[in-house]
């Protein structure tokens, strides 16, 4: 079996351990003796270098402990459901997971007694593999070397972004409550990264010790924003064609240097006319109407609600219907199929963000004063459309990069911010080592989201202060 599930998942893009793609643009090879927690030619650093070595002695320990067959059956297993659900979502058959590894579904039964118990098995193995790159940033504190602060800072991100990647199904269950009643694989799914964040705010206060960050900056909520863009490399949409190395690193030179070459005051930012302009959007956005009278915008209501609770894949018709008080035959009467809710639902939404994108880019603006009205929009769609917010997020985090949504145009939003992007360079406004403005662009729009979390802890005006000291003015001490 072993011989033909290696064959079958040469075809599969996804390895455990490896990047989706090469710098080149071309798939990896990387046999399935080769997976689970050992990695192949590891990047030459500390952080990856301690954290095979744990993953390799776990996985002889493991093996030592049961059959070696059944042991690497098990692994095989679980490593064609990572990478099918991973591309195909939750909807995922185990008669789809069988063939991916080129087995029967009955024979899947032997070590797993249904999709559920796959999927709480890759949560465990998610939040392990997420506390052993934590103990290994850890135990790095401790053994005195050359590096600088920002070296690593870079270097943690960069593993915590192979761990997203090694892990993305696991990823994307755990943006949303688990798809089932299960109680443990609930407790996974809403598990936060303690550890994670925990030594990350280790690695920033040495920082801020040797002088590197400003004495300012509320490290725990900059830890945790660091933390949670890194885990977002795992995602295609963001991470598209490069390799998740390139993209933490970029992404945490942004979030700790700033792209602005003249960082811009507060008094500044807000009285520019972009600034004006997407804060007149945002005053024109309508109260959300939960009128229960109108039986179709009740029914949108309910699933704009379950939607972003439980994800679109893991949300029925029933779910819906309950969540409304309604028959499900009334709820299909009166929205038609559950594509065309979402549609609905989502074009509305997207028509609000791109209003203040629209008037942003045509404002009088520099460009620095247009990325930080951007993120001022972005603040308050989250703030105002928190259950559109995480749809449109699941969307990006679920979908390959080419595929349609049915909301915010992803592709035209990186057509645009790739434009600003490059005006500001040539004009001297931003100052960034980045190769490729398609990947700046892109990791740009993604830490432009402020995790919800944080929204809620600081609000929304400390929400806008920390995107302006991470993306733009950058928290290092200048």
């Amino acid at each position: 079996m072993g011989a033909r599930c290696a064959a079958v998942n040469r075809d599969i893009p996804y390895r455990v351990g490896h990047d989706d793609v090469t710098s080149d643009g071309s798939l990896p090879s990387c046999p399935v003796e080769n997976s689970e927690w050992s990695v192949p030619n590891p990047i030459d650093h500390p952080w990856r270098t301690a954290v095979t070595a744990k993953r390799t002695g776990a996985t002889a320990r493991a093996r030592d402990a049961e059959p070696h067959e059944d042991g690497t059956r098990r692994t095989e297993i679980l490593i064609a459901a990572e990478s099918v659900l991973a591309t195909s979502g939750l909807r995922t058959s185990l008669q789809e997971i069988a063939d991916a590894c080129g087995i029967l579904p009955g024979s899947l039964y032997h070590h797993f007694e249904s999709k559920e118990a796959i999927l709480v098995e890759l949560m465990r193995r998610y939040h392990a593999d997420l506390d052993r790159v934590a103990d290994a940033a850890v135990e790095g504190l401790d053994r005195p070397d050359a590096r600088s602060a920002s070296d690593k800072i870079v270097e943690f991100g960069s593993a915590i972004a192979e761990c997203a990647v090694r892990n993305r199904a696991a990823l994307q269950m755990s943006f949303f409550e688990g798809p089932s009643a299960n109680p443990e694989l609930t407790a996974l799914t809403q598990r936060r990264p303690d550890k994670l964040n925990d030594a990350m705010l280790q690695t920033l206060r040495a920082g801020k010790w040797s002088g590197y960050i400003r004495s300012d900056v509320d490290l725990p909520v900059l830890a945790d924003r660091i933390c949670q863009s890194m885990l977002h490399v795992g995602l295609d949409v963001i991470r598209h064609n490069a390799t998740s190395g390139r993209v933490a690193s970029l992404l945490c030179r942004i979030l700790l240097e700033g792209i602005a070459s003249v960082p811009a005051s507060d008094a500044d930012l807000d009285g520019s006319a972009a600034f004006a302009a997407v804060s007149g959007v945002i005053d024109s956005w309508p109260e959300v109407d939960v009128d229960a009278s109108d039986k179709a915008r009740h029914v949108r209501a309910a699933a704009r609600t379950v939607f972003g609770r439980r994800g679109y894949e893991a949300t029925t018709a029933r779910d819906i219907a309950a969540a409304a008080g309604m028959a499900t035959g009334t709820v299909y009467r009166l929205i038609g199929s559950k594509d065309e809710l979402l549609v609905s639902i989502m074009r509305e939404f997207g028509e609000k963000v791109g209003a203040g994108w629209e008037v942003a880019l045509r404002s009088d603006s520099t460009v620095i004063e247009k990325l930080d009205a951007l993120s001022w929009i972005n603040v308050m769609a989250l703030e105002r459309f928190p259950d559109e917010f995480r749809i449109q997020l699941a969307w990006m985090r679920q979908s390959p990069p080419d595929t349609p949504n049915p909301g915010w145009s992803f592709t035209a939003r990186v057509r645009q911010m790739k434009s600003m992007l490059t005006a500001g360079i040539r004009s001297g406004d931003i100052t960034v080592d980045s190769r490729s403005t398609e990947m700046l662009a892109r990791c740009f729009i993604g830490v432009q989201w402020i995790p919800e979390n944080i929204l809620r802890q600081v609000g929304t005006r400390r929400a806008l202060q920390l995107a302006r000291d991470t993306s733009l003015r950058g928290v290092v001490a200048r």
